[in-house]
């Protein structure tokens, strides 16, 4: 019953009906309950609720699920402000996922290029080669130029492989030194259908 109350609220989001969720939020223990209201939030478009949940809950697997409604919301602004304060790796990652579903390509960008932590670089990267290569194919090619990292570059090779980017493919095959990564590249050109 009050699962259902708690939808029939989200949807008719009044502020009045947002208040109420509020105040069951903070009352209640049960992750669900709260995993609920969570969305009907973002169903509400309640950004503000959200953001002050995943600033401030305690429960690590809420501050992600107010960040992943975030994402839905396109609030590219807020969670890029999260994330350069954010120091939990767990959320950074969710935050990341929540960039990448608001399409924001030039933040995930500037993490793969600027980001200290190798595996939260790679999950931008893998985000990026989703992206299409219109909007990401060339940041790619530059991000594997200046890299030093192998498991890095071989996730650009994936990343431009799955937009089937074979130029740039072919572009960074040419200046490869590494026969390893030289091996790779030719190993994915050869399995796409580009002449």
């Amino acid at each position: 019953v009050q699962r259902r109350a708690i939808q029939y609220l989200g949807v008719h989001g009044s502020t009045e009906n947002r208040a109420i969720l509020a105040d069951i939020y903070t009352s209640t223990s049960d992750i669900d309950i709260k995993r609920q209201i969570l969305r009907s939030f973002m169903v509400a478009g309640d950004k503000a609720r959200l953001l002050t949940a995943a600033n401030t809950e305690k429960t690590p697997e809420l501050r992600q699920d107010a960040v992943r409604q975030l994402g839905a919301m396109g609030a590219r602004e807020e969670l890029w402000q999260m994330y350069q304060k954010e120091t939990a790796v767990q959320v950074k990652r969710q935050i990341l996922q929540a960039l990448f579903v608001a399409g924001e390509a030039q933040r995930l960008i500037e993490v793969a290029n600027s980001e200290q932590n190798p595996e939260l670089r790679m999950r931008a990267v893998q985000h990026l080669g989703t992206m299409g290569r219109t909007k990401t194919g060339d940041a790619l090619v530059g991000i594997y130029a200046k890299e030093k990292h192998t498991d890095i570059k071989r996730r650009v090779i994936n990343s431009l492989f799955t937009q089937n980017n074979a130029e740039a493919l072919v572009a960074i095959a040419r200046k490869e030194t590494d026969p390893t990564l030289r091996r790779d590249l030719v190993q994915k050109l050869s399995t796409m259908r580009n002449k």
